[in-house]
């Protein structure tokens, strides 16, 4: 019998992940038998590079796998300060980069390290419902900003000086590619929000988890623009090593000791055998772009398909591997719609009430990082349903 003076603290009062809670309930039909299609979680369906599986392996044969420093390995590290010279032309230090348990970890370090309790931080809305329910549950106060067609969905410094009119302002966080939505900022964007922040002593977080996964021109790291901006990044989508929980950041110099020091506490170290995976995964750069080929392929079938069958809002897709479409033709309720949509037509999607509270309600985001076929059965299916 439980007691009722126990109650869970008010910090856990966020909301679900409504796509997980998609997941889950796809998951329980397929145990029944029913053949889904699953379009609602951001997962890649190509397995980890040979590269990396390779190194597991050989990690596994030779001993004990222990702790790590917390900062990560050093190969890793390196590696990636490798991979930005490469990428975008940028010296960057090992000494900054921090090796995280995926980019979720990379938030909760970077939010306990720059921050106060209190302190409020902008957000985009449309935009990734963990950021939010984070920031609530460390006592942090999110700010989302609604952004539209008229700024290509994207944040402006003229957003920011509205928001600062109520109050200052700590911290901005921003997605390119965004997170439902696949939009990515441009260069001269990216370079006036950042710039605003570092002269309005600002906090610039940079998730660039999809970096790679770009299909127009123009994909730019923060890095690039400034040394003040934390760079959250990870394994999980471009390398499509979800399941590895592995992920990094690079940190201003001030705040490397201050983050390590919570990292020390809080996990210890990022897992060892996934640090030597992604090591190797970083060479893996032919077999990864076959994968992308994928998704363009699949990106191509959905922009035609999905106008045909009704869909036909939809928010410009530069990167990433979603499609966020307008549904309110349909239904003003995209909750119950993705409800009817899963057991119906056997299509898992999210409601886009996940990511924008004010009006999710009209869209759904569809995943296409699976295979092809399941994209083309899934246009089928949509057909039947919408018509």
């Amino acid at each position: 019998m439980t007691d009722d003076a126990f109650q869970p603290s008010s910090r856990s009062n966020v909301s679900p992940f409504i796509a997980m809670d998609v997941f889950a309930e796809a998951a329980r039909l397929e145990a029944v038998g029913r053949k889904i299609v699953h379009m609602e979680v951001g997962q890649p369906s190509a397995p980890a590079p040979r590269t990396a599986v390779e190194a597991a392996k050989t990690a596994l044969s030779h001993g004990r796998l222990g702790y790590t420093e917390a900062l990560g390995i050093l190969p890793l590290r390196q590696a990636l300060s490798g991979h930005y010279k490469r990428q975008y032309g940028v010296e960057l230090s090992a000494d900054r980069i921090m090796v995280t348990t995926g980019s979720s970890a990379g938030f909760n370090l970077a939010f306990l390290s720059a921050f106060d309790p209190g302190d409020r931080i902008v957000l985009t809305a449309p935009g990734y419902p963990a950021y939010r329910n984070i920031l609530k549950a460390l006592g942090l106060v999110p700010v989302e900003v609604e952004v539209g067609a008229e700024t290509r969905w994207c944040l402006t410094p003229e957003h920011l000086d509205k928001v600062r009119e109520s109050g200052p302002v700590s911290g901005v966080l921003v997605a390119s590619p965004a997170n439902p939505t696949g939009t990515m900022m441009d260069a001269d964007a990216l370079t006036n929000l950042v710039q605003y922040c570092d002269d309005e002593k600002i906090r610039f977080i940079s998730d660039e988890i999809y970096h790679g996964l770009d299909y127009e021109p123009g994909q730019k790291s923060a890095l690039e623009i400034s040394d003040n901006a934390i760079i959250i990044n990870s394994f999980s989508k471009y390398y499509c090593m979800t399941g590895w929980r592995i992920g990094w950041m690079i940190l201003p110099s001030q705040l490397v000791r201050p983050t390590e020091r919570v990292a020390q506490n809080l996990y210890i170290s990022a897992p060892a055998i996934s640090q030597l995976a992604a090591t190797a995964a970083l060479d893996a750069v032919q077999e990864l772009e076959e994968v992308k080929a994928g998704y363009v392929a699949n990106r191509n079938l959905l922009l035609k398909g999905l106008p045909e069958v009704g869909l036909d809002k939809i928010l410009p897709v530069d990167g990433a591997f979603y499609i966020y479409a307008d549904v309110s033709r349909f239904s003003d309720d995209s909750l119950l719609f993705a409800k009817k949509m899963l057991h119906e037509a056997g299509v898992a999607a999210t409601p886009g009430v996940d990511f924008d509270p004010v009006h999710g309600h009209e869209y759904l985001r569809f995943s296409f990082a699976g295979a092809h076929d399941q994209m083309k059965e899934a246009l089928v299916r949509l057909s039947g349903f919408l018509r």
